[in-house]
């Protein structure tokens, strides 16, 4: 038998379209229709056999099929418009950014993620959380931000998903081929690889470094696949969330303390980082060792100096989405790094542990005691992350907890259809892609007449179908279906039916199934006459969460079910193509997790921009959505103690919503066949959610609230030989230690401060005694506290008003005072609290201390 040998042949680009290649290699084309048409039009038939992989199809697509288009002056007039669009966009210095900021164009901020959702042909993403990476990256390409992204290169990337013919999901780990990729291997000036290297127990990890252009920034990728690691060691960043926990402390190693070198490795100085999630928290050890081993700090001080430089954004209440690791390996990977750092292995632990947790070092823990500024992402995850962590903060109450809140949103013209892009563009402002967030601009949305509206919708409602079918009859042809099954395809999937998307990442708390629960009430809906419904389901449950794979057995079982068959459909292998087809074609996108298990949720804002109503729990970001006229909610804003009670009432909501306002308002049509008040309503659902829900205003939150303020943090924080930095770690210290000796002065006897009485708008004046010992009465704030008495005489609904110091009274006690003028009648609690003060705090309540009046 004969040997054989590899002969690989790449197709000569014409020079007259050689920024094709560029273009390829940039994934602005992924926000940019025209650009991935132009690709799309020299050979359709390549294209989606591809997938859509333009760097690919440029290496396979016959140089005959771009001689024509060179010769086809329709073509070439396209092919120089988007250059021209390209160029322009590539290279303007006028951005939000360098307009509203023009003094910190030269600062640079570094983002660590886990994941990142860019495009379905670079699978390092599993859900939600990858895709806000991505659609982050997106707008500050957009808005012209200074910002640099870290993340892995998983060569195998996430699973992708099979749905057998007994409805079980299937695994399979692809190997991803870099030169198939938009990626470059980042490389020195003599062409050779820049690697990073990490210290692991016993051994060295090498590392190589990807380069990924979105727009304007870069994303570069750490790859341990190099020759000079071991093959076990060139496994480690294999798979995205996959292995058992050493491997993921591992990976977590390499984005946190790998990351930070790779910055240092390209030149990069980054003033700001921000940590999405808590998988690359080790990257704020990472900064404090350098800070100590190279510009001797101690510390305290280098820990001041990373709370200045460091947010963190925590994403779930959920505890698979917060990573702990056991003792034994923090010892074997840590074990010589605490020591860089100059502190005890009790001190080490005690960054990352929960309160009576001793077992367990908690990632999540550590980003906050490092982060100066943390946050949520949206206003009810804020309030679930005080709660959850309140006890890092301990006698604070829970709605002043130093954690805030930023909305996630969704990168715009990424989720954005064809069709409704034609729309914005005949009838909004000109340039309104530039303006997202400008409300007047959407209120345009009012002069597109109904019947254009609904046809647009309805087409994109079509293209989605036609997608749908192909995907089910691979996944019928796959499993080896009878051949009735898949020429049945054909007809599937009505287009006069009322469409329900249902697809996110399949975990438990999300419910997919809760549509269900009453199997015959569901399945009396799903048969009314004359009203057609069906609904799609698409999601990968983690390969080791079993629960959630029943889920995915469950809807399978009902699909097949008389009633259900035809009308529920089960999409395998979830990823941003199904995403993106189904948030622009159904008719209505339902969300029912279990309240308030959705922290903030991205899927229900991608459907907004084309029109698409939404339906789902008062839960993460549709409380601030909703407005009792854009949309339908399942349930109310009460939250179960008992789980299976919760689930009765949600299924109940639904089942009640579609039958006594969603399936009538949907059928109810004109002479024309438009519902008109279906269309109103997707009207104001494209005014009042688009503006707000998109990742522009998203960057723009977090420049106002965390990378600006941390900028000017860190010009102050490391100027003079880090002046402030020491100055403030000596005065913490100092307010810690002496902190035991503040004493509010009240009645040892009585259990109640005294009683005042008064009248409605008179002024009331308040004082009390209060004991400093060696603290400056200079540091501290004296507050009165006080509100309506709620249950157990807790006071609710508080107001807090800053004391004044009236007198001295001895050596080390001061009478503070301060006035009050109630304007409505009633019973109110009062009492009196003591907290530091510096005007260098990032937050008054950072170091956890505070003095109530106690008996």
């Amino acid at each position: 038998m004969y040997i054989t040998g590899k002969i690989i042949v790449t197709t000569v680009i014409p020079d007259q379209l050689i920024k094709l290649k560029e273009l390829a290699y940039n994934l602005w084309w992924t926000w940019n229709y025209e650009a991935t048409e132009l690709f799309r039009e020299i050979d359709p038939d390549l294209w989606d056999k591809l997938n859509n992989n333009p760097v690919r199809f440029l290496q396979e697509v016959s140089r005959e099929n771009l001689l024509k288009k060179v010769q086809d002056p329709v073509y070439m007039e396209k092919y120089k418009s988007v250059c021209q669009k390209y160029d322009d966009y590539m290279n303007s210095t006028d951005t939000w950014f360098s307009d509203n900021y023009p003094d910190k164009k030269d600062q640079n901020i570094a983002y660590f993620s886990a994941e990142y959702g860019l495009h379905e042909i670079l699978p390092i993403y599993s859900g939600g959380l990858g895709v806000l990476s991505g659609d982050h990256c997106k707008s500050a390409s957009d808005l012209g931000l200074p910002l640099t992204a870290i993340g892995l290169f998983y060569k195998h990337g996430y699973f992708d998903q099979t749905i057998n013919r007994e409805g079980w999901q299937l695994t399979e780990y692809k190997e991803l081929v870099a030169s198939h990729l938009p990626m470059t291997l980042v490389t020195d000036h003599m062409n050779q690889p820049i690697y990073i290297n990490v210290e692991f127990p016993g051994r060295i990890i090498y590392a190589r470094i990807w380069k990924v252009t979105i727009g304007r920034i870069f994303l570069y990728l750490i790859d341990t696949d190099v020759d000079k690691n071991n093959p076990q060691d060139r496994m480690i960043t294999a798979r995205l969330y996959g292995g058992d926990q050493e491997t993921r402390i591992q990976q977590e190693i390499l984005l946190g303390i790998g990351g930070y070198r790779v910055l240092k490795a390209l030149g990069i100085n980054a003033t700001v980082f921000h940590m999405n999630e808590g998988h690359s928290a080790f990257l704020g050890l990472e900064i404090m060792r350098k800070l100590i081993q190279e510009d001797k700090l101690p510390f305290n001080v280098a820990k001041e100096v990373v709370a200045s430089c460091v947010s963190f954004t925590t994403h779930t209440p959920v505890p698979a989405g917060n990573d702990v690791f056991p003792l034994y390996l923090i010892d074997k990977y840590f074990g010589n790094f605490w020591p860089t750092l100059g502190i005890s292995r009790e001190e080490f632990i005690s960054l990352g542990r929960r309160e009576n947790d001793y077992d367990n070092f908690n990632m999540t823990i550590l980003a906050m005691k490092l982060a100066g500024r943390k946050n949520g992402v949206s206003k009810l995850h804020r309030a679930v992350t005080r709660k959850l962590f309140n006890n890092l903060w301990p006698g604070l109450p829970e709605d002043e907890v130093p954690v805030d809140y930023v909305t996630n949103g969704i990168h715009t013209l990424s989720w954005l259809s064809p069709e409704f892009r034609s729309l914005y563009d005949k009838y909004l402002d000109r340039n309104w892609e530039e303006k997202l967030c400008e409300k007047d601009i959407w209120d345009n949305i009012d002069n597109i007449p109904d019947k254009e509206l609904w046809k647009a919708h309805c087409s994109a409602k079509s293209q989605m179908i036609n997608f749908l079918r192909s995907k089910i009859r691979e996944q019928r042809i796959k499993n080896n279906e009878p051949l009735e099954n898949i020429k049945e395809v054909d007809t599937l999937l009505d287009p006069q039916a009322l469409t329900i998307g249902f697809a996110r990442r399949f975990a438990t708390y999300k419910r997919a199934n809760l549509i269900f629960r009453d199997l015959e009430r569901a399945r009396r809906l799903f048969n009314i006459s004359g009203k057609p419904i069906q609904i799609i389901f698409a999601g990968k449950a983690h390969p080791a969460d079993r629960p959630a794979q029943e889920v995915i057995k469950n809807i399978q079982d009902i699909a097949m079910q008389e009633g259900f068959k035809g009308k529920v459909i089960l999409i395998e292998n979830y990823n941003m193509s199904v995403a993106r087809n189904l948030a622009q074609g159904v008719d209505l996108w339902m969300n029912n997790p279990r309240r308030p298990l959705e922290a903030s949720g991205t899927s229900g804002q991608k459907v907004c921009i084309n029109g698409i109503i939404n339906f789902s729990v008062l839960d993460g970001w549709w409380c601030e959505g909703y407005n009792g006229k854009n949309g339908f909610v399942i349930g109310n804003d009460v939250e179960y103690d008992d789980e299976w009670y919760q689930d009765n009432a949600d299924s109940a909501s639904i089942c009640d919503v579609l039958e006594n306002q969603i399936i009538p308002i949907y059928f109810h049509r004109n002479e024309e066949g438009v519902p008109l008040e279906w269309v109103s309503i997707m009207k104001e659902s494209i005014k009042s959610l688009t503006p707000q829900f998109n990742t522009h205003r998203m960057l723009r939150d977090y420049i106002s609230k965390m990378y600006i303020p941390s900028m000017g943090r860190m010009d102050k924080i490391t100027s003079s030989d880090y002046k402030l930095a020491r100055e403030l770690s000596d005065w913490k210290m100092h307010i810690k230690n002496n902190w035991h000796q503040v004493n509010i002065i009240t009645d040892k006897s009585s259990n109640h401060l005294p009683e005042y009485k008064t009248f409605t708008g008179d002024e009331t004046s308040i004082s009390v005694l209060v004991n400093l010992g060696n603290i400056n009465p200079d540091h501290v704030t004296v507050q009165l506290y006080y509100g309506y008495y709620g249950k157990d005489n807790i006071i609710s609904q508080p107001e807090i008003i800053d004391m004044s110091p009236e007198e001295k009274v001895d050596a080390t006690t001061y009478r503070y005072n301060c006035k009050i003028r109630l304007m409505e009648g009633g019973e109110y609690g009062y009492t009196f609290r003591v907290i530091p003060y510096n005007p260098q705090l990032i937050d008054k309540f950072e170091q956890g201390l505070i003095k109530w009046a106690v008996r």
